[in-house]
């Protein structure tokens, strides 16, 4: 198969579809890799080192779709990208379909194969392409946050850990999965009072059972959330609903009760946030304020650290590039459940019933 790594073009992207490493396994399985030139250099890859591992640099974006058959990228294409699709072609990258009706009509009429790394499912239910992402976040998740509490940036200007005579502020995290829990292992480093909820129970026993006594765990809902934003410092995000739109657990009306300079990172933006006052930013321009509550908001945290995210990304990629190359997209998913649930939109239609919810599309594909 002949398959094509292009250079990110998302505001301050800098991570790479594939490292050279998992080129030259693609190679050594006979296939052809195309590489965008400078694709890699965001996150520390040269050309050269892709040519040592056997890929053909191209020059332009446009030369990489012309010529692939299947395109391997990091974020969703964006508008730019969205007449250079063709029919047929089999795009493996992160989508968030549920978050962007625009995204999905402009797939839809592209007719390509869309797989999204963010829905492919194991057997235990966890999602093995979102993982090292949702770990790299969770943990920025509280490195900006430290940052944004600092007073020139409009924050409380509380540090985390606190010192000596003076108490440690407070995070509270919102979902106790991948992200809530690296969240709360990073601010419990920090020395940070922790909060963490969550509505279920088994993840909370989890929690209990492996953080420190510092970091205690709650139930969820409307009441409790209400009573802890009044006194919390930090309030991280991390919500997940497989393949659909978060849901909003602070509402506009909620920012009223949280102190000035209170911080907000919703790593849930990807999938609409979970926060009602999430709109996505930018690595350039990352917060915005309302209320007096800094939100933090950057819609692909992980490319603030580029090197890490990419080779996190693809070992855990790689082997399912493998098989979509050496068995094609129909074989593959049919052969492996887990890959079969990547699968969003198949030439033309949607076939993932989650984005059909979010756009309240069931009649128009009933």
């Amino acid at each position: 198969m002949i398959v094509g790594i292009p250079k990110e073009i998302k505001n301050n992207e800098s991570r790479v579809g594939m490292t050279p490493a998992g080129v030259f396994e693609l190679i050594k399985n006979n296939h052809t890799v195309y590489v965008q030139a400078s694709a890699g250099e965001g996150s520390g890859f040269s050309n050269n080192d892709y040519q040592k591992a056997g890929a053909t640099v191209l020059d332009t974006i446009a030369e990489v779709y012309a010529i692939s058959e299947m395109i391997v990228k990091v974020k969703e294409p964006i508008e730019e990208e969205y007449g250079l699709i063709k029919e047929g072609q089999i795009l493996f990258t992160y989508f968030h379909f549920a978050s962007s009706e625009p995204l999905t009509k402009a797939m839809i009429k592209a007719k390509a194969i869309c797989i999204a790394y963010e829905t492919v499912e194991d057997e235990e239910g966890t999602l093995p392409l979102l993982t090292p992402m949702s770990e790299v976040a969770g943990r920025l998740a509280v490195q900006q946050g430290a940052k944004y509490l600092e007073k020139p940036v409009k924050g409380r200007g509380v540090l985390l850990g606190g010192v000596p005579g003076v108490a440690p502020g407070k995070v509270l995290v919102l979902g106790a999965g991948v992200v809530g829990i690296q969240a709360a292992k990073m601010a419990a480093g920090l020395g940070a009072h922790v909060t963490i909820m969550d509505i279920n129970m088994k993840r909370l026993r989890y929690v209990n059972d492996v953080m420190p006594p510092h970091v205690v765990t709650e139930f969820s809902n409307e009441f409790n959330i209400r009573k802890h934003i009044k006194n919390h410092d930090l309030i991280i995000g991390g919500v997940l609903l497989k393949g659909a739109k978060a849901p909003n657990l602070i509402t506009r009306d909620m920012l009223k009760e949280m102190r000035p300079g209170t911080v907000i990172v919703d790593v849930a933006v990807d999938q609409g946030g979970c926060v009602e006052t999430t709109r996505p930013t930018t690595h350039e321009d990352p917060i915005y304020i309302i209320d007096d509550v800094v939100h933090y908001t950057v819609a692909n945290m992980p490319g603030a650290v580029p090197y890490t995210s990419t080779i996190a990304l693809t070992n855990v990629t790689l082997p399912y590039c493998l098989k979509l190359a050496n068995l094609g997209w129909e074989d593959a998913c049919n052969k492996d459940a887990c890959l079969k649930k990547g699968l969003n939109i198949i030439a033309g239609k949607v076939v993932y019933k989650e984005i059909i919810e979010a756009f309240g599309w069931e009649k128009a594909f009933a």
